[in-house]
C-alpha cells in the first residue's frame, strides 16, 4: 500500500535504491534502535577531555516536479557533520566542525555545480566543507567576543540565519561581539567578511550587523536590528548559474515585536509585528528605497495553534526587497519560488495550523501571493509537514509542496511547483 502511494506521486518504476530508501525509514521507526540504554552509552563516550564532540547525520530524499522543465529531480543525499567544543580555559573556548554531503541513491538533480540543467534545483551538492572554526572569550564580565567561521541567527531568520533546512549550513566568517550588562538586555554587534552558503559557495563581504533585544515589556520582546551589506564582487560564475553580488548590497534598519500572553490556563494569544526599511548600500548598481511590512495574529487552543500572516515585500525601480542572508526557506513557501524577491515585490497572505497528535507534530500552511500592490496575482500554495520526533537524537519528516501559478508572465520561474521530502536525522 505505501509502496503504491510512493509510486503514484514519483510516476516512476520501482528501483532498488527507492527499495532501500524506504527500508531505512522503516528501520529508522524502530523504537528498539533508540533503546535508552544505547543512547546514554553514545551521550558518555562524545564527552572527551572536558569537552564534547558532537555528530549530526541526515538522510533526505527530495523530489521536485518543475512546469518548465523536462525532467522531475530526485535526490538521495547524507549529511554528515562532526565537531568538538573544547572545555573553557582562562575564558577561552574553541569549536571546530567539518560537515559534507553525499548522494548515495539517486542524484538526477541540478545541485548548481553540475551540468543536470534539464533537471530542478535541488541546493544539495556533493562538497565537503569548514563548516566552523571558531574561537570565543569570555572572559569580560556578561560579554563574549567569538571569531572565526560561525552560526549566525537573529530572531526568526528572516534577515540573518544559517539556512538549516538545506543539508550544508550556512555560516559565517566572522566576528560577533554580545552583551548582556544592561537589564533585560541582550546587545549583538558583528563584522561578516565571508558568508559560505548552502551550496559551499565562499562570497565576500564587508559588512557590518547589529542586534538589540530587549525583554522587560510585560507582554513581548522588542528588537531593533541593522544591517549593511556590501559585497565585493559583480559576478560569481559557477558551472550551471551566475550570480550578480552586488544586486544584494543593501543597508536595512528594522524593529520587531513578538510575544504570548496567557488568556486562560489552557488558552494564548500569539502575536507579532514587524517594519524595515531598506535602500541601496555600496556598490549596488540600482538605486531603490523600499519597506517590509508584518503582522501576524493567531491564537494557541489546547495545543492546537491557528495563525493567520501577512507579509510585505515592497519594490522600487524594478528591485525588490531582499534579505539574501535569511534562512529563507521558512518564508514565502516550501516550494521555494520567491527565493528572489520579484521586481514587483510580494504581499503573501497566509495561514497556519500547527498542532501535535500523539507526539506527532503537523502543520498545515495556505498561503496566497501577490504584488505589494495586491493587483497581481502570481499564485497560492499548500503546504503540509509531519514530524516525529524520539527523544532528543532522532527524527523523522515528511514534507509536502504544492506551489500553483496564476500568471507565469509575472517573473521568471513563476511555474507550477511540486515538492515532497523523506528525511530522518540522528544528532548528539
Amino acid at each position: 500500500m505505501i509502496w503504491g502511494y510512493v509510486m503514484r506521486i514519483t510516476g516512476q518504476p520501482r528501483k532498488r535504491g527507492s527499495f532501500l530508501r524506504i527500508l531505512l525509514l522503516g528501520l529508522a521507526a524502530a523504537r528498539p534502535v533508540f533503546a535508552q540504554g544505547l543512547t546514554e552509552s553514545i551521550e558518555n563516550a562524545l564527552n572527551v577531555g572536558g569537552g564534547k564532540f558532537n555528530i549530526d547525520l541526515r538522510y533526505r530524499f527530495e523530489y521536485v516536479d518543475q512546469a518548465n522543465l523536462p525532467e522531475v529531480a530526485k535526490a538521495d543525499t547524507l549529511r554528515a557533520r562532526i565537531g568538538y567544543l573544547t572545555p573553557t580555559f582562562q575564558g577561552f573556548q574553541a569549536f571546530a566542525e567539518y560537515e559534507g554531503t553525499q548522494d548515495i541513491f539517486s542524484n538526477d538533480y541540478n545541485s548548481t555545480w553540475n551540468d543536470k540543467t534539464r533537471h530542478p534545483v535541488i541546493s544539495d551538492p556533493q562538497k565537503n566543507e569548514v563548516n566552523q572554526l571558531w574561537i570565543a572569550y569570555s572572559g569580560v564580565p556578561e560579554t563574549v567576543f567569538k571569531v572565526g567561521r560561525q552560526r549566525i541567527i537573529f530572531d526568526n531568520h528572516r534577515f540573518i540565519g544559517n539556512v538549516v533546512w538545506r543539508q550544508l549550513e550556512q555560516t559565517y566568517d566572522s566576528i560577533v561581539i554580545t552583551n548582556t550588562s544592561l537589564p533585560d538586555t541582550t546587545i549583538t554587534a558583528g563584522y561578516l567578511w565571508k558568508v559560505q552558503d548552502v551550496t559551499s559557495r565562499t562570497i565576500g563581504m564587508n559588512s557590518p550587523v547589529f542586534n538589540i533585544a530587549y525583554t522587560g515589556f510585560p507582554y513581548g520582546k522588542l528588537i531593533v536590528h541593522g544591517e549593511w551589506l556590501d559585497y565585493d564582487n559583480a559576478r560569481e560564475s559557477y558551472p550551471t548559474q551566475t550570480f550578480n553580488t552586488l544586486s544584494n548590497s543593501t543597508q536595512t534598519v528594522g524593529v520587531r515585536f513578538e510575544g504570548t500572553t496567557s488568556l486562560t490556563d489552557n488558552i494564548k494569544a500569539l502575536y507579532a509585528a514587524e517594519y524595515a526599511w531598506q535602500e541601496d548600500y555600496a556598490d549596488n548598481p540600482k538605486d531603490f528605497k523600499v519597506d517590509y511590512w508584518m503582522a501576524e495574529g493567531g491564537l494557541d487552543l489546547w495545543g492546537f495553534v491557528f495563525k493567520g500572516s501577512f507579509e510585505e515585500l515592497g519594490s522600487d525601480n524594478g528591485q525588490g526587497f531582499r534579505t539574501p542572508l535569511a534562512t529563507l526557506h521558512a518564508f514565502q513557501g516550501w516550494a521555494d519560488k520567491f527565493l528572489v524577491t520579484p521586481p514587483d515585490g510580494i504581499r503573501d497572505v497566509y495561514g497556519t495550523l500547527k498542532t501535535s497528535l500523539y507526539g506527532v507534530d503537523i502543520w498545515f500552511v495556505y498561503h496566497d501571493f501577490r504584488d505589494d500592490t495586491g493587483n497581481i496575482r502570481y499564485g497560492e500554495e499548500f503546504d503540509v509537514q509531519v514530524e516525529k520526533k524520539f527523544g532528543k537524537h532522532y527524527a523523522l519528516l515528511f514534507k509536502f509542496a504544492d506551489y500553483n501559478s496564476s500568471n507565469p508572465k509575472a517573473f521568471a520561474g513563476n511555474v507550477d511547483t511540486q515538492k515532497w521530502w523523506l528525511q530522518m536525522g540522528i544528532s548528539f
